[in-house]
């Protein structure tokens, strides 16, 4: 199979571009920080440069990995960043930022695959959402409002685009060890005197805690990789730590005071190590 994946630079991306290579697919990586080649690297992977943000390096990315590959199988949306602090203090630009990678970018991907997915009569969406998708936790409002989106977005994308043959995969990752802290930048906004300063402390000790001791990016890339290659793709594919599957399914259940209290003690009031 042929498989274009956005944001391979590093983290999951690479991760899950590495696993469809070690699989024997042919795997074409875009990211910013990419030189155009059309000679695969020694890993057996084609790198080329992409930024989702950019109408016209996407088209360009589009167009030379069909020179490549002749065609696509599946697409893999892996690209985003993430930015921590409160909502009062996170900039509107902070919060557009995020929203244009994380979301605008799939879309504008999406919308240049899904012409050449439609006249082959087959294709494959993957999207990278997160269990923040489904849930939110302090101080990460900007990226869970992006992942929300991808969560609707999907749903109608798959209602609209299975009479021609394409399926639409949501991916929902819990906290894996991978990930540069440049995509994990704290707002500008934070102000020195900031009435939030203990709190997003503690939360953001709690959230990097849990990043550094998260599950194996390798096993989360081999799972994606085989989720590609079924006839019939699932719909969600969960890839979390038990404890994060036990939060999704208390949120959808318990009333939204007493998650609300869960969420809260686990993120402000933990004791800190």
């Amino acid at each position: 199979m042929t498989f274009f994946v956005t944001g391979a630079s590093s983290g999951l991306g690479l991760h899950t571009a590495q696993a469809l290579v070690r699989r024997g697919h042919i795997v074409v990586a875009g990211a910013r920080s990419f030189k155009g080649t059309a000679v695969p690297f020694p890993d057996g992977m084609y790198r080329l440069p992409l930024d989702v943000t950019d109408q016209e390096s996407i088209t360009a990315f589009v167009e030379q990995a069909l020179q490549i590959t002749g065609s696509v199988d599946a697409v893999i949306h892996c690209a985003g960043i993430l930015v921590l602090g409160s909502c009062e203090e996170t900039t509107p630009e902070e919060y557009r930022q995020i929203m244009d990678t994380d979301f605008f970018g799939m879309v504008r991907v999406n919308q240049a695959v899904l012409p050449h997915m439609r006249a082959q009569g087959k294709g494959k969406i993957i999207m990278f959402s997160s269990i923040n998708g489904l849930l939110g936790i302090p101080f990460q409002s900007a990226y869970t409002a992006a992942k929300h989106a991808v969560e609707g977005y999907a749903e109608c994308l798959q209602m609209e685009t299975s009479s021609f043959g394409i399926q639409v995969c949501l991916v929902e990752p819990g906290d894996h060890k991978s990930g540069a802290e440049k995509y994990r930048r704290h707002t500008e906004g934070m102000r020195p005197a900031s009435p939030y300063e203990e709190n997003f402390r503690r939360g953001t000790n709690v959230i990097h805690h849990d990043e550094q001791n998260g599950s194996d990016p390798d096993r989360l890339g081999e799972k994606v990789a085989r989720a590609a290659e079924k006839k019939i793709m699932p719909f969600r594919l969960r890839v979390a730590s038990p404890d994060q599957h036990l939060a999704v399914i208390l949120h959808d259940i318990l009333p939204s005071r007493i998650n609300n209290w869960i969420l809260r003690s686990y993120y402000l009031k933990r004791k800190q190590k």
